[in-house]
């Protein structure tokens, strides 16, 4: 059981990380003072020895060096942790608003949500104010698409309990998962970052069209520095040093020129090659027990060496190629090295040893954040729960459940259940009064459930099955499709699928609302007859009360529930309650009355 609420959490980790960061502001301003004492003192003594003695104030010069160096790296290291501090807070002051349902400002993944879909836009899964942007925890690119391939498509039963299993171990776990979130809002790995190192895996190996560069990283710095010898002991004059220094630089620039293309693909990665190292180290140290959460640590822990120190390896290499950046070391290192040759035979090693795996590492990556935004949905919401599958079709048991986008202190909870196929769900009530909202609470419950999720309900028991709506219809100039069309053409996908004997739980309401009042009872009735015929199973929201008698000719398959409104002076009352039978009151001849129409 959770013993802290998930708002306290989050600000007594909000009130530590605020002490933490004054004492590392503390630590950096002791560091900076320490860089300039050392600084002072040096130039004092060194400048008081060096008259006195050559040999010792140049040892006193490079200790003096030395500390100055050691004091630069704490402070860099302090630096570092202060950055992550300010990361963590930040992260903890986020979940605060999202707490309070002020999420907006997240990312929506829009461009994450399919033009046409069984359900996406019906039940507000990408945009604002979206069951995406409430859920997703995710700083990858790669995350970005896992989270949504797993709102946008039912898996299957074995993979929704690992989920399941791994996010709730997560959820026990929220320290670890707010630190490995900090890793990925740093350098966020994109697709990009990916498209790079898949094209230089891709690459053919200037080593293997240009053997004679493996000797020759061997014979020339033997010469270069033996010409540096020859000049130092001024056994060759100046001029000529000068000359082949300029040769020396040529033959190096040329070499370098040989790795230019991939270099170009490597370039930059080094950030963000830090960010996936650090995620996998959080992973390989972690003892997890789901069975999930075990296998991904697993996979990045083959021999001959784990991802981490991997990755880690390959940073350092792509670090030492970025001398580049600072002609003051690059240019003699380069000259008289060949520096880039030998970072580069380092790298073709690295890529025929390791490579390979880098899709696996970054496949981990984008994995473990979908199952924290997950597992964070189960800590920041103690009352929900994770949902239990039965054998069978369209079983839908669940107790007080409720819409997770509206707020706790405003969402009414509903219980509701249909079993087995030829059911028709027939729901009516009058405007505003909740039909609506109710059949999206059934739909983001059951992906919520067929994502893995913990779900916005006391208890929910459920079968595998698709949502599929027809609920949100719109125009579309573009492609020149009137809204009356638009629902036909969901309408077919629907009778499709469950022609194709597809496990699906349809979501309708108001169906053939663009045509006239005739036309639309006519093909309600002759619809709802066919997913009848079709072994089907459905909730349909209508004010067309006459297709309640419908339960008359099938007493075993029509079921009416409504939404009800109470009136007092001329005031609309809703309690957002279902009840049993067909709604009794309506509200639209008040709501006109309202604005000014004369009935």
């Amino acid at each position: 059981m959770q013993t802290i609420s998930p708002k306290k959490f989050y600000q007594s980790q909000t009130d530590r990380l605020n002490i933490e960061e004054k004492k590392l502001q503390k630590r950096k301003t002791l560091f900076s003072l320490l860089r300039l004492a050392i600084a002072v003192i040096a130039i004092i003594v060194v400048w008081k020895l060096w008259a006195a003695s050559l040999p010792v104030a140049l040892l006193s010069f490079w200790v003096f060096v030395a500390a100055f160096a050691l004091a630069i790296s704490k402070d860099l290291k302090n630096k570092e942790i202060l950055e992550n501090n300010n990361l963590l807070k930040n992260i903890c002051k986020d979940e605060i608003r999202i707490l309070d349902l002020d999420f907006q400002n997240l990312k929506g993944g829009d461009e994450l949500c399919p033009a046409h879909h069984a359900y996406a836009q019906d039940l507000d899964l990408f945009g604002k104010a979206s069951l995406y942007q409430y859920l997703n925890r995710t700083n990858s690119e790669q995350g970005h698409l896992r989270m949504a391939d797993w709102l946008l498509y039912p898996s299957s039963g074995e993979i929704i309990l690992q989920r399941q299993e791994a996010s709730a171990e997560l959820s026990k776990s929220p320290e670890w998962c707010l630190q490995f979130r900090a890793y990925g809002i740093k350098n966020p790995f994109t697709l990009d970052d990916e498209h790079k190192i898949n094209e230089w895996r891709k690459d053919e190996d200037p080593l293997a069209t240009r053997s004679w560069l493996s000797l020759f990283r061997y014979a020339y710095p033997v010469i270069t520095l033996t010409v540096l010898f020859l000049f130092l002991f001024e056994i060759i004059p100046g001029s000529l040093f000068t000359f082949l220094l300029i040769l020396f630089f040529s033959v190096s620039s040329y070499v370098s020129k040989i790795f230019n293309k991939q270099y170009s693909k490597l370039n930059k990665t080094v950030p963000k090659l830090e960010t996936l190292e650090q995620s996998m180290r959080m992973i390989e140290k972690n003892k997890f027990e789901s069975a999930l959460l075990k296998k991904l640590r697993v996979t990045i822990e083959t021999e001959p060496e784990n991802a981490s120190h991997s990755i880690e390896r390959l940073k350092k290499i792509l670090a030492r190629l970025d001398y580049r950046y600072n002609p003051i070391i690059y240019i003699p290192l380069n000259s008289f090295f060949l520096w880039d040759l030998q970072q580069f035979i380092s790298l073709g090693k690295w890529k025929t040893e390791f490579s390979g795996r880098m899709p696996l590492w970054i496949d981990t990556l984008a994995e473990t954040e979908a199952l924290i935004s997950l597992g964070t949905a189960a800590f920041n919401h103690p009352s929900w729960t994770y949902p239990e599958f039965v054998r069978g079709k369209y079983a839908f048991i669940a107790e007080d459940m409720g819409h997770p986008l509206i707020p706790a202190s405003k969402r009414v909870n509903n219980s509701f259940s249909t079993q087995g196929s030829k059911q028709i769900n027939l729901v009516t009530g009058s405007n505003m009064a909740g039909k609506s909202t109710f059949l999206r609470s059934v739909g983001v419950n059951i992906v919520l459930a067929m994502m893995g999720a913990p779900v916005c309900c006391k208890k929910l028991t459920l079968s595998e099955m698709k949502v599929m709506s027809s609920m949100r219809i719109s125009d579309n100039l573009e492609e020149n499709t009137s809204t009356f069309y638009a629902e036909l053409k969901k309408l077919k996908e629907i009778i499709e699928a469950v022609s194709r004997k597809e496990t699906v739980f349809i979501l309708l309401d108001e169906i053939l609302r663009g045509t006239n009042s005739a036309d639309r009872h006519t093909g309600s009735i002759a619809l709802l007859k066919q997913l009848i015929r079709e072994n089907a199973s459905c909730i349909v929201a209508t004010h067309d009360l006459e297709l309640a008698d419908l339960v008359k000719d099938y007493p075993g398959n029509f079921h009416n529930y409504h939404f009800d409104v109470q009136v007092k002076n001329e005031e609309l009352f809703f309690d957002y309650k279902i009840k049993d039978g067909v709604c009794q009151s309506m509200n639209a001849s008040l709501l006109m009355k309202k604005i000014g129409i004369d009935l």
